[in-house]
């Protein structure tokens, strides 16, 4: 190319999704690119998209005149380009197949080698910002090509007002914020693998229908047990509706709610349970498992083989829980052509002989098996995760096939911590461990066995099975905070000693209380009490009593008792009067029985019986 015409048109494809469309090679060696893209989200989901772009000649003989990009999956609206100056500049769109073609014609030209031009080019895009039921979900597409950079940087920016940051991944270089926005930025290295991805809301609400058939095949009435989701430190669970309502309800060792029912004899029955489910984006305030529970997290168990020797070199070698989920979700290979009902599960140790065969269950046993070797309480969840991959989504919404993923406890939070390997790999590396996201909704809780009890959607009766799982993005119930139900009744009076007043605390539902202390008056005097209900679950009625004390002519014996609990105020009369009238004639009765029996011992009364004698 001579002196006398330099001309160069310089064409450069650019992706805003997933992938790079390509790029011509000359360009490439020819001028150095750097890029700064700003993605600013606003209040009603738009994205304002401002890429700033400066170009430098690497040689003296070479210029651009043009530039252009190439968007793929998007459908960008008030495109604009200008100069640095703030000068417009010329720009034609052509759309093809499903690719907007932006050409920038530039004004005037840049010559001599290290001289550049920087230029803009905005546009609004609303596919980058969806909101799925109380979260905003950002996803901010990776780059295809990191060689066609000479530098690259992101910034992402969101109103407060969307709510606060629930999970974000990568984790960013830096953060910061103003009065109305939050603002994240991160580097080539951040976004060449996976992009951003990003949910901003305090939490999430799913509604829930889930049924379970139940049959007695015996000739005499049978109790059998099905498993509710429970309350944990990171869902808290509302029930609208547990029909019908079972005999007796409690909370296993891992947390688990159990609802028990009695079955006459040859009787099936379908339970419905149904309300909603918010998942919180961070650790709240929920009971401390026991000690004797943190140590049965630790124990080997079928599909934890905590010591096989391999499972405990890795232990060794790892000992962290973010190096035992890098070391899974990176080892373990996704097979989607094992995601069947009725899947067998390999376990830990088998999972290691095969790494290229796993699903869910074995990136959690794994998992699980190598956290307990390494001395870290750590369990596995069974439950809904909403995704929307086609190769795994249908099976969990048409043949209830639920997804697996591990806790550990972190003693420094005091918490279970859920974190999910196996989305790890199949994301290509988004960060399920620093926070998880709000899609995971956990229906059972396996720590102290590895296969009981078993979830919601197994309880299935006959050899073509109806679905028994529907959940979908719902909001909260209006009625959150029922008060509990207490009904208190005096037993048969007994004389001369305390009576018990039986004390029944029903909760109506929607959820669950925890920590119930009931406090009892003496007419107004408070006495001490310390029957603590630990879990009041829904429709739970949970029994206790209070000892009334006697005292002569009742001058302990309190009036009227009063229960005050959760905001309802109960006073049961005690019949004070008459139990006195009650205890002074049974003591004048003991009284005259005590004198008539020593007056006859002393024989100052005697009893002579005559008998009619018989005819001979």
């Amino acid at each position: 190319m001579s002196l006398s015409k330099k001309f160069f048109i310089f064409l450069f494809s650019l992706c805003t999704m997933y992938f790079v469309l390509g790029t011509t090679a000359h360009a490439a060696g020819e001028f150095n690119t750097d890029f700064e893209v700003t993605y600013t989200l606003r209040e009603n989901g738009i994205t304002e998209v401002k890429n700033k772009i400066t170009l430098t000649n690497i040689f003296s003989n070479l210029y651009a005149t043009s530039y252009s990009v190439v968007l793929s999956g998007v459908s960008p609206k008030n495109i604009i380009s200008y100069g640095s100056d703030g000068a417009s500049y010329i720009v034609n769109t052509k759309q093809d197949e499903g690719q907007t073609n932006i050409n920038i014609d530039f004004p005037d030209t840049v010559v001599g080698k290290g001289n550049s031009r920087t230029f803009y080019l905005t546009y609004d895009e609303s596919s980058f910002a969806v909101k799925t039921g109380e979260v905003w979900e950002v996803t901010i597409p990776k780059i295809g090509d990191e060689n066609a950079f000479s530098s690259y940087f992101v910034n992402l920016i969101v109103p407060k007002n969307l709510g606060q940051e629930a999970y974000i991944s990568p984790s960013p270089r830096s953060t910061d914020h103003n009065e109305s926005h939050f603002v994240y930025r991160f580097t080539k290295d951040d976004v060449k693998t996976s992009g951003v991805v990003a949910g901003f809301g305090q939490f999430q609400v799913f509604s829930f229908t889930l049924n379970y058939h139940l049959e007695n095949p015996l000739s005499k009435t049978a109790q059998t047990e099905i498993t509710l989701p429970p309350d944990t430190s990171y869902q808290k669970m509302y029930y609208t509706n547990l029909n019908p309502r079972p005999n007796s309800m409690y909370v296993d060792r891992d947390g688990n709610w159990i609802a028990n029912y009695a079955l006459k004899p040859r009787e099936r029955v379908d339970v419905i349970a149904s309300g909603q489910v918010q998942i919180f984006a961070s650790v709240r305030p929920f009971p401390k498992p026991s000690e004797e529970t943190l140590k049965d997290n630790l124990k080997p168990n079928t599909y934890w083989e905590v010591d096989d020797p391999n499972i405990k070199n890795l232990a060794n070698n790892l000992k962290t829980p973010k190096a035992i989920y890098d070391y899974v979700s990176t080892t373990l290979k996704y097979d989607y052509g094992r995601v069947k009902p009725n899947v067998e599960r390999l376990g830990a140790s088998r999972a290691l002989n095969a790494p290229n065969s796993a699903i869910c269950m074995e990136f959690t046993d794994l998992f699980v098996a190598i956290a307990r070797a390494a001395g870290i309480p750590a369990r596995e969840v069974n439950g809904y995760a909403y995704t929307e991959n086609p190769e795994i989504q249908p099976l969990s919404l048409v043949n209830d096939v639920l997804h697996a993923w591990p806790e550990y406890y972190d003693y420094k939070k005091n918490a279970w911590i859920p974190v999910d390997p196996t989305w790890a790999s199949t994301t290509g590396g988004i960060d399920y461990f620093s926070k998880l996201d709000l899609r995971h909704f956990t229906f059972v809780i396996h720590g102290v066995d590895s296969v009981r009890p078993y979830p919601a959607g197994s309880y299935k009766l006959g050899i073509n099975p109806q679905k028994d799982i529907f959940v979908s993005f719902g909001s909260l119930p209006q009625e959150r905070n029922t008060k509990l139900q207490a009904t208190a009744y005096l037993e048969s009076w007994i004389p001369l000693v305390a009576n018990r007043m039986d004390l029944e605390i029903t909760n109506p539902g929607p959820s669950a209380y925890y920590d119930v202390l009931p406090k009892i008056y003496f007419d107004k005097n408070e006495v001490k009490y310390d029957k603590t209900i630990e879990t009041l679950l829904p429709f739970q009625t949970h029994e206790t009593y209070i000892e009334i004390p006697f005292s002569f002519l009742g001058t302990k014996t309190p009036e009227i008792v009063r229960v005050l609990i959760n905001g309802q105020d109960l006073e049961v009369k005690t019949g004070k009067t008459q139990v006195i009238v009650y205890n002074l004639i049974f003591i004048f009765l003991l009284a005259i029985v005590f004198l008539v029996t020593i007056l006859i011992r002393l024989g100052k009364i005697s009893f002579r019986w005559k008998f009619p004698k018989k005819n001979s």
